[in-house]
């Protein structure tokens, strides 16, 4: 089970009463130092840092521990992907298939030889066709390659329009999502310079001199309590927490997106059964006859079936993370 979200600590005010004649009174002065040191022993974490710098502090709890790390959201032409080439190399399926595909590549190779061969043959023999024909050829082509010029804009726009689109980025480094234990071990690897695909964004730099373990508060709704969720579908459709899955399912998808896990995306894409759960969860929180239906919805998903595709999820996820003190 995760640590227990970070609540701030407020000082009581009670209504001024008589002093005894034995106690001395506190001036305004004595009193606002008093103040001036709870507010110093309970420091309240700073915004403004995260804000103009577009970088949040995140918690994810998971069945190993609870974690801190770092994600931003940049349009996705501003990024460079994390490297996952190492570890795909640690996964003996991925590393099979990648030899598959290269042995395919040079089959591949081979029929381009002996089809520039062959090519290179009707060449010689086109060379006597008659010009009427040549015309006819040389026009088909011509407007082949107008449809095929439109075709390629269309996609051009359609890339556009995707690079413009804001996506997760973490605090990651080949294909591992980099969590810390304490607030200090986070700063303390922000601040030593090491590689990671955060740096490539321009507020990094000013993010490594400027943060203090004092900042490394996320907000509700940036902890992430992975670690319960099997256990709660478990429980059967009436213990089911909505808030719970819902922000488990957030969570899923920036780290399959941000950390390029396929498979995850997969399982959570539109259509699929979990996506049909996260559905009818949020139908249920928004109430009304639409809460109404999400409930009869959720009683047709199956817990068993629910709870095996989210270990999955959370096995896969997991396997990626990379642990600091």
């Amino acid at each position: 089970m995760g640590n227990p979200k970070h609540t701030e600590v407020s000082v009581a005010r009670q209504s001024p009463q008589r002093p005894d004649a034995d106690e001395p009174e506190l001036d305004d002065t004595t009193a606002s130092a008093a103040e001036d040191e709870v507010e110093v022993d309970h420091p309240a974490a700073d915004r403004a840092l995260w804000e103009e710098l577009r970088i949040d502090p995140v918690e994810i709890a998971l069945p190993a521990g609870t974690g801190f790390t770092l994600r931003a959201y940049r349009p996705a032409r501003e990024l460079v992907p994390t490297d996952v080439a190492e570890r795909d190399q640690e996964d003996p399926f991925l590393a099979r298939r990648q030899v598959v595909e290269s042995e395919d590549d040079e089959e591949v190779v081979i029929l381009d030889e002996e089809f520039a061969a062959l090519s290179a043959e009707d060449d010689e023999e086109a060379e006597g066709e008659r010009p009427e024909k040549r015309r006819r050829d040389a026009t088909e082509a011509a407007d082949e390659d107008a449809e095929a010029d439109e075709d390629e804009d269309e996609d051009e726009d359609e890339a556009d329009d995707a690079g413009d689109e804001e996506v997760p980025i973490f605090l990651s480094h080949r294909g591992k999502l980099l969590l810390f234990k304490s607030p200090e071990s986070l700063v303390s690897f922000i601040r030593s310079g090491a590689p990671n695909d955060l740096s490539q964004l321009d507020s990094w730099n000013e993010l490594s001199e400027r943060v203090d373990p004092a900042d490394i508060a996320p907000l509700d709704e940036d902890a992430y309590e992975l670690d319960l969720v099997v256990e709660n579908l478990r429980g059967g459709h009436d213990a089911w927490d909505p808030a719970l899955l819902i922000e488990a399912g957030e969570i899923a998808r920036d780290v399959a997106y941000g950390l390029r896990l396929p498979a995850v995306l997969d399982m959570l894409s539109a259509g699929s059964s979990l996506d049909d759960l996260d559905e009818a969860l949020r139908a249920t929180v928004n109430g009304g006859i639409g809460g109404f239906l999400g409930r009869r919805r959720l009683k047709k998903i199956g817990a068993q079936t629910a709870s095996l595709g989210w270990r999955t999820i959370v096995g896969k996820i997991s396997a990626v993370v990379d642990w600091r003190d």
